[in-house]
């Protein structure tokens, strides 16, 4: 039996110079000296997971102390006090992925304060260090962790980031734009869209340094037919390639915290530890219609009862122009907030004795998660490091999205696999109120592979799946070329079997969107229907994710529509 080492040369020694004929390209040479062995890897790992224990217990993911939090920006704090009762140009609630960029966007000329239910990323390693990556979603707990874990009516486990910079901080970090077609569907300024996603880029993305793994998973990719080889690439166009990557090359992660930094540090406030509870609205003099006009919240350690609250500022003498309360609290989180601040079906708010703001009944409505499947290579789990994806493959018109990496089982053990996803399924679900708790997750149902047609497209992605795990390179680095693993992937041959397989074995790809969507719940300037004053800009208002991976867009629509804000604002006022 070969070692590792050997397999990975081997591997190279076979496919060196060979070439896919379909598009006459050649397998990347880029991937050929930056080989990584994973046999030292794996034995330096032992000491790594030890460590990892001790790190957990002296880190154990406490909240800041209350007030400013040492190291941080001053304009950063957790101290509710500090922000009760003040008036600001616009109000964002949620600190995630896309909230970041537009908070420090709109902080280039309105004063901003952005609430964040979750702590800082900044000096945590299991944000920062590449070696902890996946820890986070070991480590749970109900109000204070950086990831929340969720358990949909699916009873599939799930995950929603809990921290400054939200799934950016505690993601794999792949960074891949959206297709062109996407953004037309979504009516957006293809010129400002490119401009956007370069800002990001500019500060944030890296070209990764492929492991031995990776490497491997892209050539296997290449030989199953998902082709052309398209190198390093951030577009969305069909074929294997490399994704940027939120680490960079010291293997630290980067994530949409860190453009906090290019706003007005003297126009912002970022307001750590703190749930918001709901809308507060006003009449708006204009008939029954209301305005919003600020938001109720309290600490995440604390009760909900215990309220603050802070306000919009009021136009000045010379405009007639207020800011707005913008949510951008996710798919879960935005949703839930405009339920708890009167906004949804009326039915479904009676039952919690909510009066009504807004009878929207689309609000949770229409919510999706990408199903996917996943193989794992090892028959025991192992004590390998943690490696996010950095290859990729887009098959079958788009429809078919394919990712390998290492992920942590458990404080003490991590298991290889590659993971197929359904970009455009069918089924839908509900998102609803389990309680008036902000802390506490909703209530979600998918409804994974519900339509017919989404169980016709997995049977097919499982056997796309199985090319891939059966492909020279992957079996001769794994060496199991000669052995029909059927616990690695049965060899299930009819359409019932893998039916069957696909019910039993659904999994999410923590890609779940809808529930504020453009068109139903919001207009395509992201206002909320039937309110003045509230916007929600997110991964709810999406119909379906975005490119390999939703991030990069995320993060670009949030400088994108904080520009947009902005221009709209100066067309106003003249």
């Amino acid at each position: 039996m070969r070692t590792e080492r050997q397999r990975s040369k081997h591997v190279l020694i076979k496919l060196q110079g060979r070439r896919y004929h379909k598009t006459e390209s050649s397998i990347p040479t880029h991937a050929l000296p930056k080989m990584k062995f994973a046999v030292g890897r794996t034995d330096n790992s032992h000491g790594l997971l030890i460590a990892v224990g001790f790190l957990l217990l002296n880190l154990h993911v406490l909240p800041e102390a209350e007030g400013k939090v040492r190291g941080l920006p001053h304009y950063m704090t957790s101290d509710v006090k500090e922000v009760a009762g003040k008036s600001f140009d616009y109000i964002v609630v949620g600190g995630g992925t896309t909230a970041c960029p537009l908070a420090a966007t709109l902080s280039e000329n309105f004063s901003v304060l952005l609430v964040e239910r979750g702590g800082s990323p900044f000096g945590n390693p299991l944000v920062t260090d590449k070696s902890y990556y996946g820890l986070s979603l070991v480590q749970t707990d109900e109000y204070t962790s950086l990831a929340q874990s969720f358990v949909s009516k699916d009873r599939v486990q799930n995950y929603r980031g809990r921290v400054l910079g939200g799934s950016s901080a505690i993601n794999g970090g792949f960074y891949s734009r959206a297709s062109k077609d996407f953004i037309k569907r979504a009516r957006w300024d293809e010129e400002l869209v490119k401009q956007a996603y370069e800002w990001v880029e500019s500060k944030l993305v890296f070209v990764p340094e492929l492991t031995s793994w990776q490497t491997v998973v892209e050539l296997g990719l290449l030989e199953s037919g998902i082709l052309p080889n398209n190198a390093y690439n951030l577009e969305h166009i069909e074929g294997t390639k490399v994704g940027g990557t939120m680490f960079d090359q010291c293997g630290k992660r980067h994530t949409s915290a860190d453009l906090l930094e290019e706003g007005n540090p003297n126009n912002i406030i970022v307001l750590l530890n703190a749930t918001v509870n709901n809308i507060i609205f006003c009449n708006n003099g204009k008939g029954n219609e209301s305005r919003a006009c600020g938001i109720r919240f309290s600490k995440s350690d604390g009760s909900p009862n215990h309220i603050h609250e802070a306000y919009l500022s009021k136009p000045k003498k010379d405009s007639s122009t207020w800011g707005d309360v913008i949510l951008s609290a996710g798919a879960l989180g935005s949703p839930q907030i405009l339920l708890l601040s009167g906004i949804g079906p009326h039915e479904h708010l009676k039952d919690f004795n909510i009066p009504i703001t807004v009878d929207l009944k689309e609000v949770g409505q229409g919510v999706q998660d990408n199903p996917a499947i996943a193989v794992f290579f090892d028959t025991m789990p192992q004590k390998r490091l943690p490696e996010p994806p950095e290859v990729v493959g887009i098959a079958d018109n788009f429809r078919v999205i394919i990712e390998a990496g290492v992920i942590l089982i458990n404080l003490n053990a991590s298991r290889m696999r590659i993971t197929a996803k359904m970009a455009f399924p069918a089924s839908q679900g509900k998102l609803e109120l389990n309680n008036t708790d902000p802390r506490r997750n909703p209530s979600v149902e998918f409804n994974y592979l519900a339509k017919e047609k989404d169980l016709e497209q997995c049977v097919k992605m499982v056997r796309l799946l199985h090319r891939v795990t059966k492909s020279e390179s992957v079996s001769l680095f794994l060496g199991i070329k000669s052995k029909p693993q059927e616990n690695l992937m049965p060899r299930a041959s009819s359409d019932k079997e893998l039916r069957k397989l696909c019910k039993n074995n659904v999994r999410t790809y923590y890609h779940y969107h809808g529930g504020c969507a453009v068109g139903s719940v919001v207009g395509e300037d992201y206002r909320v229907y039937g309110v003045e004053g509230l916007r929600v800009i997110d991964g709810s208002t999406f119909r379906e994710s975005p490119g390999t991976n939703p991030m990069a867009t995320l993060l670009m629509l949030g400088r994108y529509q904080g520009i947009k804000i902005l221009e709209q604002i100066k067309e106003t006022s003249g």
